[in-house]
């Protein structure tokens, strides 16, 4: 990965590479600023000549990729950094819900005599919920954050992940949009997410996929996308003009291969007819933030690109990329070629800032254990980066983490590849203070299935 620098004013310059960064600082030219993203400050310069960088963005309900790009011209884009920024809207929504019914327990119980009060309540235009607001400010809050360690001049967005009106009324803007460059990418890409990559008659997965008419076009069907499924050769075959219902109860083939995929027909069918009524999830949650986040990286006063996931997808199918939340980022947008895309992931875990609340509660909102009262023990709080060095023992190593503090003064450390419980505070050094998020950084050799590692 490239390493941020800062001028002798914190001012940002150009991004350097890491084995320029270890000689800075072994000859005493620089310090270190920053730990993650790891960041170097020079003593003995000031200003400097910067390149234009783009910050290509792929916002995802659970998880929004990051890439910071040299673009020497509006064809060619030099990998500099990867992120993965990991949200934590679900845990929002239920510590949200788990408060409301506390709430209306105390007021039953309590104040059972009180007026109702919700009708004079009203949201202001363009609310989102806190779970959604959270990803709206924290890809924002990361935005400036880059923009401060690296002279960022431009903004790529993907915007819609799936056009969904083009997708339904094909004929919106003419012929053009299906006989472009794009053809199929966004309808498969919006059938794959749908049906979770897997045939939506057998259940089998890992096969490929061909796109099948619910309703067959020899009965009126048509080519919206709700008449859509994605299901795999053998059951597109032996399906062929039956309806749903008489292929589920005569077909013995796909009995066959649903006992084999341990699913019952009946259950089967009930779910393929339930999913095709239902929009998807994820994406209704990306497109219920697409429009605040383009109006936050609005005011950034960068010029901000954007464009559709399937041209994404067109993208990096073409380039013969493979597919994570960070280089989809760098695939974003019109260009030709991207170089040196075999670089690190650092990913960013939105893990909160702590809780006021110091009291346990059991699931009916009654005290049930207390916590300490104090933040810090012996110089670290929980949240701090931190590395312990145990020279002995059955824990003897070394660990990179996020530190959760106890009182007694034996830690826990928060590591990517698991827990490490019981570790002195006198093995551990303060890396880096609590900022809300954890960090930890995946080779790109991993990034089919392996673990990333901590590092300092």
């Amino acid at each position: 990965m490239a390493v941020f620098v800062l001028d002798k004013h914190k001012r940002p310059l150009m991004p350097c590479s890491e084995k320029r960064a270890r000689l800075l600082l072994a000859r005493g030219r620089a310090v270190v600023h920053k730990r993650y993203p790891f960041t170097i400050r020079l003593k003995d310069r000031v200003s400097g000549e910067t390149q234009p960088l783009r910050l290509g963005i792929d916002p995802g309900s659970k998880t929004t990729g990051l890439a910071l790009m040299r673009e020497p011209d509006s064809q060619q884009r030099h990998m500099l950094c990867l992120f993965e920024l990991v949200h934590r809207g679900l845990q929002i929504k239920k510590a949200l819900q788990q408060r409301a019914a506390f709430r209306r327990r105390r007021r039953s119980a309590n104040l059972r005599y009180r007026a109702p009060r919700f009708n004079n309540r009203t949201k202001p235009k363009g609310w989102l919920a806190p779970s959604l607001q959270h990803r709206v400010d924290t890809v924002t809050a990361w935005v400036k954050r880059l923009s401060r360690l690296a002279p960022v001049t431009a903004i790529s967005q993907e915007l819609v992940r799936f056009d969904t009106q083009k997708l339904e009324n094909p004929e919106i803007s003419g012929v053009e949009y299906q006989q472009g460059t794009l053809l199929g990418y966004e309808v498969r890409e919006y059938l794959l997410e749908k049906w979770e990559r897997e045939c939506a008659y057998c259940g089998t997965g890992d096969t490929p996929l061909e796109i099948e008419h619910v309703v067959p076009r020899s009965r009126g069907g048509s080519n919206r996308v709700s008449n859509l499924t994605l299901s795999c050769h053998p059951c597109n075959a032996e399906k062929d003009s039956q309806t749903l219902t008489d292929f589920f109860a005569t077909n013995k083939g796909l009995k066959k291969r649903l006992k084999a995929n341990g699913h019952a027909a009946d259950a089967r069918l009930d779910r393929v007819q339930r999913q095709l009524k239902q929009p998807m999830r994820d994406a209704s949650a990306v497109n219920a933030t697409r429009w605040a986040l383009f109006s936050a990286l609005k005011t950034t006063d960068l010029p901000v690109a954007v464009s559709s996931g399937g041209h994404t997808k067109y993208n990096r199918q073409r380039l013969n990329i493979p597919k994570t939340h960070a280089l989809d980022a760098a695939c974003v947008g019109a260009f030709e070629k991207l170089h040196d895309w075999t670089v690190p992931t650092l990913t960013i875990k939105a893990m909160g800032r702590g809780s006021y609340q110091r009291t346990r509660l059991t699931k009916h909102g009654f005290p049930r254990g207390y916590l300490m009262r104090q933040k810090q023990v012996h110089g670290f709080q929980t949240g701090d980066m931190v590395r312990a060095i145990v020279p002995t023992g059955k824990k003897a190593g070394t660990y990179t983490g996020r530190v959760a503090v106890r009182k007694r003064g034996s830690f826990n450390i928060q590591r990517s590849a698991g827990t490490v419980s019981d570790i002195s505070y006198k093995y551990c050094t303060l890396i880096q203070r609590s900022d809300g998020y954890g960090y930890y950084v995946t080779p790109f050799t991993n990034l089919t299935g392996g673990a990333g590692q901590a590092v300092a």
